[in-house]
């Protein structure tokens, strides 16, 4: 089984919705995925609780209490984590032991981008992080093309001398879709194959090793 955690310090950069996109596209693919959520506010778990009987089949798990963290059926292929926003201390060192990567989803906003450094920062405390046995994967989220922000986030990647795994234009496609507990990767229409190329590129990461 391969763990990938869905993480970064600020809350709304994005992480459940990436979370559940990602355990869709694997589930979508004949493979067997869990979805653990560790926030406290459960929005991956309820996601799951609106997903229909006819969609690929993604097994919810809650790890929103510290000790239930690890504990996970172990015939799946692949577990998405949903942490939480405050994610440090033991709490975070409990969840990246659990982790083969880490997708760390930001917003092109000043807000995410310092938060994201932090987040970095703190990872490296963490002795797995430094011994390079987690990935880090970023993740530009709900970009609006031609826009200042935009530009701003270009600057961090090139700051940090790392570029992100995907960048993934907003669309209002995401909420609407959450609402029925699927993903853009729950559907075939024409009108969703270019927004699933914009994970592609993530997803092909996940899937290298």
């Amino acid at each position: 089984m391969k763990t990938i955690l869905v993480a970064n310090l600020k809350g709304g950069c994005g992480k459940t919705m990436t979370a559940i996109t990602l355990a869709a596209a694997l589930a979508n693919r004949g493979l067997r995925v869990g979805l653990a959520d560790a926030d406290p506010q459960k929005s991956s778990l309820q996601w799951l609780k609106y997903r229909p009987d006819t969609a690929a089949p993604i097994v919810a798990i809650d790890w929103r209490q510290e000790k239930a963290i690890g504990d996970a059926p172990k015939d799946l292929d692949y577990l998405i984590v949903d942490a939480p926003g405050a994610l440090s201390g033991e709490h975070a060192e409990l969840l990246v032991s659990e982790s083969h990567a880490i997708v760390t989803p930001l917003q092109p906003s000043v807000f995410d981008i310092d938060s994201t450094k932090r987040f970095l920062k703190h990872l490296q405390d963490i002795k797995r992080i430094r011994k390079g046995k987690v990935k880090i994967l970023l993740l530009a989220n709900r970009l609006k093309p031609n826009t200042t922000s935009v530009e701003n986030i270009k600057a961090f990647f090139a700051q940090i001398e790392q570029n992100p795994a995907a960048a993934i234009l907003e669309r209002s496609c995401y909420d609407q879709l959450a609402q029925e507990g699927l993903s853009v990767f729950d559907k075939t229409q024409k009108q969703y194959a270019q927004v699933q190329d914009q994970w592609r590129p993530l997803l092909a990461k996940i899937l290298a090793d």
